[in-house]
């Protein structure tokens, strides 16, 4: 009788309480069955975060691609090893004499794998040594880069997209992610596209061939316009083509072009001769000579920004770069893929969490191999509510409605602004996995994951799990 009483408030109330752990609610599997994707191809784990067993339970312990959540994994392995006041350093030296500012010798630059060692911050750095009295080098731009192990990855390998700064690999000196910011303004006047560049390397040549088109829609403007890159003596040379609707208002396209030597020598010449210095040397990889002398250190921001930044914006370059340091505070310099992953398995050991499935590769999740199931992850999150950095890792998470990869969803739902979540997205992979706040005031654990040739279709399924736990998560 007590079942039915429920059944029949549930139909007055639009509960939709399932009717076993391993049952989805009504309103999650009528908007799996209409993306066309089968239970067998998804896994969701719910339980309230002090409670011992979980809500919901779906293929809870099948490994799959959790795409960008897997970031959840790196981020709250750095807070609890690191310390959310970990910083990284990026440093510069002096090798040779240096009379009336003229450095007869080299300067060296030495990384620390820094992922947010942005333009603006690199200029800082450059104020340092002018400061120093450095004025001409009359010598070489040394590059020690040997925190890191560089691979020498295809960028492409992912997808063929070798431009997308996404793809950018790793490097224990990486500079503004690698990429130039390009600033398209349409100039209807004039019949042409205005092209700025931002930082602009001096070893880069612009070559703005992309004419301004007619139509009203502005749509996928990225996809009608091209760019190619060619070798051009000691420069590089970005050429682009295509279509810019005339309708678009102005636009930007992050796009990655050069190695990261080449990359760093250019910005560098560009900021050093806006300081009025000059350089007469080029660019190669060596060693801090142990004579050198210290002219600059750039602290990073805290890791505490550094996660929030990954997180709330899913960015895969610094979640590698972050995925490395833990190789390398591990002891293991160059640091490399299988430190960084020994360092993780070493700690949740130490946490007695066992996660017998997980496979990482990169620790960004921007991967075909990693995986993790849908328990091992969600049973990490209640580690993580738990531990001291709960705080932090909380605060990096898009909120629902309000910010981050969450920004556009569940606007006009109970659950807007009451859900911390972490997205994912590969094609045929669309994941979920964080906090909700219910109704009542209790904080629950979610993790879905689909891994489906329609997984793009699953966002409305993942969405009314989110609304079903705020609503009826504990019954």
């Amino acid at each position: 009788m007590r079942k039915l009483l429920l059944v029949l408030s549930c139909v007055f109330t639009l509960c939709a309480i399932p009717a076993r752990a391993t049952d989805f609610p009504v309103p999650v599997a009528q908007a799996l069955k209409h993306a066309g994707i089968p239970q067998a191809a998804t896994a969701v784990w719910v339980r309230e975060a002090d409670a011992t067993a979980p809500r919901l339970a779906i293929n809870a312990r099948a490994a799959l691609n959790p795409a960008s959540t897997m970031k959840l994994v790196t981020t709250f392995a750095a807070l609890d090893l690191l310390g959310p006041a970990y910083v990284w350093k990026t440093e510069a030296f002096a090798s040779g004499t240096l009379n009336d500012g003229v450095l007869t010798g080299d300067l060296h630059l030495k990384g620390g794998g820094d992922p947010r060692l942005t333009y603006d911050q690199f200029g800082r750095l450059l104020r340092q040594i002018r400061a120093r009295g450095i004025r001409e080098i009359r010598g070489d731009l040394v590059l020690d880069r040997s925190a890191f192990a560089t691979t020498g990855a295809d960028p492409g390998e992912f997808d063929a997209r070798p431009m997308r700064p996404y793809n950018v690999s790793p490097d224990a000196l990486l500079l503004n992610f690698k990429a130039v910011t390009l600033q398209l303004v349409p100039d209807p006047a004039n019949r042409k596209l205005l092209v700025g560049m931002e930082p602009a390397p001096a070893n880069l040549d612009l070559v703005n061939q992309i004419t301004l088109g007619n139509g009203n829609g502005c749509g996928d403007w990225k996809e009608r316009l091209r760019a190619d890159v060619f070798a051009h003596g000691t420069t590089t040379r970005l050429v682009l083509t295509g279509v810019f609707p005339q309708a678009c208002e102005e636009q930007r396209w992050n796009i990655a072009v050069q190695d990261h030597p080449q990359f760093v020598l250019g910005v560098f010449q560009q900021l050093w001769a806006e300081l009025g210095g000059t350089l007469t040397g080029s660019v190669r990889d060596g060693a801090v000579p142990a004579e050198a002398r210290p002219v600059g250190v750039l602290p990073s921001p805290t890791l505490a920004e550094v996660v929030r930044d990954i997180n709330k914006f899913s960015n895969n370059v610094m979640a590698r770069q972050l995925f490395l340091t833990l190789g390398m505070e591990a002891g293991q310099r160059p640091a490399g893929a299988a430190a960084a992953d020994a360092a993780i398995r070493a700690w949740l050991d130490a946490r007695g969490l066992s996660v017998p499935e997980l496979v990482l590769e990169n620790g960004s999740g921007l991967s075909r191999r990693e995986r993790i199931s849908a328990e091992g992850l969600g049973r990490l999150l209640q580690a993580a509510w738990r531990s001291a950095v709960m705080p932090e890792l909380m605060a990096s998470l898009p909120v629902t409605a309000t910010d981050g990869t969450m920004k556009k969803r569940l606007k006009q739902n109970g659950v807007a602004g009451q859900a911390h979540i972490k997205t994912g997205s590969l094609e045929g992979v669309r994941s979920i996995a964080g906090f909700v706040l219910d109704k009542s005031g209790r904080r629950w654990i979610v993790v879905f994951f689909v891994n489906h040739a329609n997984a793009a279709g699953a966002q409305a399924a993942q969405d009314a799990l989110l609304q079903w736990v705020y609503e009826r998560g504990g019954g």
